[in-house]
């Protein structure tokens, strides 16, 4: 793999977008583009742009210290839990796809993408120096919560599959190989499908993972207390809304640009739908874990649990995956507020423009979602 082929001179618009034969992306050029509908993305993440240092989150120190006990149990653990798994989604989208992706318009989706999940990163570190006074009963204690553990490394290890084959690909090339003394197989089929495979894992962590934290910080937002964490949160939640959005169309996109993703989708629906059924378990577990002491006001485990597998069940059906829950209705209707509606401050000169949110519970890909977006 070279960073540029000055030999390489195929048209990029003929090029799969992955793992092209001709090799990677050379020229970075985007008058002309195969699929124009992940330079959107980028466009409006771009305008997006947020920096968490604008948001005040003074009040949320005293805030904090009025909570009950088993409240301040609730907002520090899911600080925590927010802070692992973007350290694994501030890097990883970049380090498993940036090696095999063939396409500008794409490349440029990735990086933008996985620069935004940094901001959310800092943006955590920012509430927990205006709320804690000593910030390492944050960091210090966070890889010590089994509930974490167990999601971060199930996200972690499909990353990390495709990372390892993509390395043995880009190294070597496909064919079977002796590396000090071991043999290494590397097939085109089956490192295509450790990228589907990692493609729906983030799919599930921009879709299903966040929210039962989510839904607890803007309940707080609701009682009138944490509201700079909350609004923070918004700020995160918008964005991975439109991640989601480009995660849920990547998926619809490859089964038409590579033929070969239409059998390896059908080769892995069963493992992707125990993949979906594993998140919400663990969604579940940690709405236990939340709320073993006490409940809040107009939240409780069973809600979570029930809008859990609303969310689910509409992520799936996104997926091309069969039903599994029957939540058909939203047992929190006032969380939608915060995913998809209301003018927010990113700026003091600035204005969010409603209309670029994607996602949300109520609006993941569709037929209509991208009307407009050519591909």
């Amino acid at each position: 793999m070279s960073v540029f082929d000055i030999k390489n001179r195929s048209d990029h618009t003929k090029k799969l977008a992955f793992l092209d034969p001709s090799g990677g992306v050379n020229i970075q050029r985007y008058d002309t583009m195969k699929y124009p509908s992940f330079d959107k993305f980028t466009d409006k993440q771009l305008g997006f742009f947020w920096r968490p240092e604008e948001v005040d989150t003074y009040r949320d120190g005293k805030d904090f210290k009025n909570l009950t006990p088993h409240e301040q149990h609730i907002f520090t653990s899911n600080l925590k839990r927010q802070i692992l798994l973007d350290s694994v989604q501030g890097r990883a989208p970049v380090e498993s796809f940036g090696s095999i992706v063939s396409l500008p318009e794409l490349e440029n989706w990735i990086i933008t993408w996985t620069f935004s999940e940094t901001i959310h990163s800092r943006s955590y570190t920012h509430i927990i120096r205006n709320v804690y006074n000593d910030p390492s009963i944050i960091f210090d204690e966070l890889m010590d919560i089994p509930e974490i553990m167990e999601c971060a490394g199930d996200i972690s290890k499909y990353y990390d599959n495709l990372i390892e084959a993509a390395s043995w690909y880009n190294l070597l090339g496909v064919g079977v190989h002796t590396v000090n003394g071991k043999k290494v197989v590397v097939d085109m089929y089956e490192l295509k499908k450790k990228l589907w495979l990692a493609l729906m894992s983030v799919n599930i962590l921009e879709g299903v993972r966040f929210y039962v934290s989510f839904a607890c910080s803007w309940a707080f937002a609701e009682l009138k207390k944490m509201e700079g964490n909350a609004k923070i949160i918004k700020f995160i939640a918008r964005d991975e809304n439109l991640h989601l959005g480009s995660t849920q169309l990547l998926l619809k996109t490859l089964k038409k640009d590579d033929p070969v993703f239409e059998e390896i989708a059908r080769e892995t629906e069963a493992e992707c739908i125990a993949m979906f059924v594993d998140a919400v378990d663990q969604e579940k577990a940690w709405a236990e874990y939340l709320f073993k002491d006490g409940s809040m006001l107009g939240l409780n485990k069973q809600l979570l649990c029930e809008y859990i597998e609303h969310i689910a069940m509409k992520r799936m059906a996104n997926a091309g995956l069969p039903k599994v829950y029957s939540q058909t209705s939203n047992p929190l209707p006032w969380t939608q507020k915060w995913i998809a509606g209301g003018d927010v401050q990113v700026a003091p000169q600035e204005t969010e423009i409603t209309s670029y949110i994607n996602g949300g519970t109520t609006q993941d890909v569709n037929e209509d979602t991208f009307k407009g977006f050519s591909l």
